[in-house]
Parts: structure tokens; sequence; C-alpha cells
């Protein structure tokens, strides 16, 4: 797997915390014999977990360091988080999901597998975490119309925002909070993630 997604990837570190992750812990037991394949897989609930280059290239974008303090929005089962733990530490990985059942078997499993220090809540991923803000980074693993404005609103100035934003046709945007409150965007691609629930898309 990480052979595969290597040539999408700059970042060494990106690569050793896929290899560190395993990702069929991650993974419903009936579908573990494709937990190394390069593609999106059900984990119940009508949510997926992404494929591993979607999940790298990621976290190789928003180029986080040791110590840095990262929010993510729709936690699934916890893959994505404990590869950004890998690379911040997990006391440095806030994590929200609208499914309480995810979130609570997210808890179990990143427990299990000694990333217990992230931290992990039932929410409306809009609202995001205000307790622990502001954030050096954050990212939402699931589509939005747009931005959340509370996400950015938790950000440090200079702090970077990665979301796929799009309600039919989806682009990876990757955002950087200016001193002033404005985002300076940049496109990253076409992406495809299933839709953020909450208050908007109920």
């Amino acid at each position: 797997m990480v052979e595969t997604v290597s040539p999408r990837v700059d970042d060494d570190r990106v690569l050793d915390a896929l290899a560190s992750v395993p990702r069929h812990e991650f993974i419903p037991p009936d579908r573990r014999d494709s937990a190394y394949a390069d593609r999106p897989l059900p984990i119940g609930d009508g949510q997926t977990i992404s494929a591993p280059h979607m999940v790298a290239i990621m976290v190789d974008l928003l180029d986080a360091e040791p110590g840095d303090d990262v929010l993510e929005i729709g936690t699934g089962c916890g893959y994505h988080a404990a590869v950004t733990a890998e690379l911040v530490g997990d006391e440095n990985v806030y994590s929200v999901e609208y499914s309480a059942d995810l979130a609570q078997q997210a808890r179990d499993r990143l427990a299990k597998l000694s990333y217990d220090g992230v931290s992990v809540r039932t929410g409306d991923g809009r609202e995001g975490w205000a307790e622990h803000a502001p954030y050096d980074a954050a990212y939402v693993t699931c589509g939005t119309a747009e931005l959340p404005a509370s996400v950015v609103d938790q950000l440090r100035p200079g702090g970077q925002l990665l979301a796929p934003v799009g309600t039919g046709r989806q682009t990876l945007v990757d955002a950087t909070k200016r001193s002033d409150g404005s985002l300076d965007r940049n496109d990253r691609g076409g992406v495809r993630f299933v839709q953020m629930r909450g208050s908007v898309d109920g």
C-alpha cells in the first residue's frame, strides 16, 4: 500500500505514518481482505474509510509538525486521525463525528491501538470544537457546500484548512488563514467524499 501511494507524497514522514498504522484494524472484519487496496471501503452507517492515497495526499498537504493542534471533522472509523497522530502526537488531535455509534467505535479502536490521546466527540462538524481552539490546522473528511465558518474561526492566523468543497462535484480546497481572518485558497483537484451530515444536510 505504501509503495502504491508513495509517488503522490512528498514527505517521507507521511509514508512512515501509513506504514505504522494497521489499516485493517479500522475496517469491518468482512472487508479486511481489501484493507490495503487503494480504494474507499464501507465502515457502516452509510460512511466510508477513504482510499489510502486520499489520506496520504491530505496528510501530506497539511504539512503538520509534532506538537501542532489539529482539528478533524468526520472521525469515521478513526484511521485518518491515527495517521495524523503519527505526525503531531495523539494528544494533539481533536476529532468531531456526527454519528454517536461511529464516534464510540473510533474511541474504542484508537484506545486499543494506543492512540488513546486522540479526543473524539459527537457533534455537528460545522460547529468545530471551540473548547480546544485555536488550531494550527484542520481538515474535513466529508463533502461540504462551503468551508465551515466556525472551523475557520477556530484556526489561528496562519493556520491551514483542507476540505472537499461542493455538493455535486467536489474540489479539495487548501486554505490558509490570513491575519485579518480572510483565506488564501488553492484548489488541489477533484475529489469524491460522502456528504457532511448535520444541521444543513440532515
